[in-house]
């Protein structure tokens, strides 16, 4: 969530930045009201608590009808604490779920504007030159034996699917060199939780309560997630981390779950938009003021998992009203996919400052030993959706497709080939 302080001193900050999102601003007159009426009913409270113990003092030395008054006063007094007490709480909570609702302020220089307003910052390689009509990823998938989304269907339904043969080594490899650079650069490997507590959820930015992207258990009151940025950024809730140990930065491979709701209709076909996926996503815990630089930093490492998979692709700069509630900038990868003719997006990274570990109580000791609250990014290595490019880009007129140099080792075949 956002910073009070930050509020209090700068809330054109705030304004602006709902206005970059295409937001009400009217919210942070709201929230300033709010916190207002909270600190006076807090300072009555106080003083009224403050009374309440010299009185108590008073009385015990007082005799007569002196102290009959003082006991009358007191007992009045106690019903006047209770009910600023109340107040007190009742302001708090009423601006604690205010601001459960209020987005991450926008990073300076982020585009203005929504999901078509984003800005190219960079192109990487051409799109191939096909010497024959290509065939989409999902006729190549089902030449190979290598994606089955008919059975798919049959047994969980729409927008599921096996990957089987060919098409299961091609993601196990993919995922296994995107996990192993990730502990070239010093990344700790995470296997994490699909499955987690509406608090952790709550705390990672999605709201559980109106977000219709999550699946719910209810009957265990747990949510599956849709990305392992979830389970990471619950790793360390509510701990005081080591200043010496940051940036902390860890790498999760799980699969991953979305509803896809209000996607009817949208790439219905294939792999590209599924309920069920698999990723290794980092993640970084580091001071607020390197999480600029380090976001470059993982930016970089999308950018060397990209170039080792041979895809013509672009980065851009998403727009403010496309940042989603926890991100203040975030890039996208995507890569050329021939069939369509476009750059569809791959991977992504988020620099989410300080808005994720204050709603989850992850901080740090300063210099001078103050607890201080960490930043936190994230960014995905690969994912399934990334076997799309890499077999449409890389496909041969006979149906095989060419590995990627950097991926024959992790898939064990140079070629893969429908079968005899």
């Amino acid at each position: 969530m956002i910073d009070l302080r930050t509020l209090r001193e700068n809330p054109d900050r705030l304004r602006a930045s709902q206005r970059a999102r295409g937001e009400d601003d009217s919210v942070v007159d709201k929230l300033l009201d709010l916190d207002e009426r909270r600190r006076s009913a807090l300072t009555r409270f106080e003083s009224l608590r403050a009374e309440q113990k010299s009185l108590g003092k008073t009385v015990s030395k007082a005799q007569g009808e002196e102290k009959s008054a003082l006991l009358a006063r007191a007992k009045e007094l106690a019903g006047e604490v209770k009910a600023a007490e109340a107040e007190a709480e009742r302001l708090g909570a009423e601006l604690d779920e205010l601001l459960q609702t209020v987005p991450n302020i926008v990073e300076e220089g982020a585009p203005h504007g929504g999901e078509d307003d984003y800005v190219v910052l960079e192109t990487h390689g051409e799109p191939r030159e096909f010497g024959f009509a290509p065939k989409d990823h999902l006729e190549i998938g089902e030449l190979l034996d290598a994606i089955d989304m008919e059975r798919g269907a049959k047994v969980s339904g729409s927008r599921f699917f096996f990957l089987k043969g060919a098409g299961a080594r091609l993601q196990l490899g993919l995922l296994n060199m995107a996990m192993q650079q990730a502990i070239e650069h010093g990344f700790v490997p995470m296997i994490t939780p699909v499955l987690v507590k509406p608090e952790t959820m709550q705390g990672t930015g999605f709201h559980v309560a109106h977000d219709k992207e999550i699946y719910r258990l209810p009957d265990d009151d747990l949510y599956l997630v849709g990305t392992s940025e979830v389970s990471l950024a619950g790793y360390h809730a509510q701990e005081i981390l080591a200043a010496d140990r940051l940036p902390l930065r860890y790498a999760g491979w799980s699969s991953c779950f979305r509803r896809e709701a209000g996607s009817y209709g949208k790439d219905t076909r294939g792999i590209i938009r599924v309920h069920q996926f698999d990723k290794v996503e980092m993640f970084s815990y580091c001071r607020p003021e390197e999480a600029r630089e380090e976001h470059r930093r993982l930016l970089a490492w999308e950018k060397q998992m990209l170039s080792a998979i041979e895809v013509p692709y672009r980065i851009i700069d998403t727009a403010a009203g496309d940042l989603g509630m926890s991100a203040a900038r975030k890039f996208d990868c995507e890569a050329w996919i021939p069939s369509q003719g476009r750059y569809r997006e791959l991977t992504s990274t988020s620099n989410c400052t300080e808005f994720q570990s204050r709603r989850l109580g992850v901080r740090y000791r300063d210099k001078d030993g103050k607890p201080q609250h960490v930043a936190t990014l994230n960014g995905t290595l690969a994912t399934t959706r990334w076997i799309v490019a890499i077999l449409e880009n890389h496909q041969r007129a006979d149906g095989s497709v060419v590995v990627p140099e950097a991926l024959r080792p992790y898939v064990g075949l140079d070629v893969l080939e429908p079968p005899k």
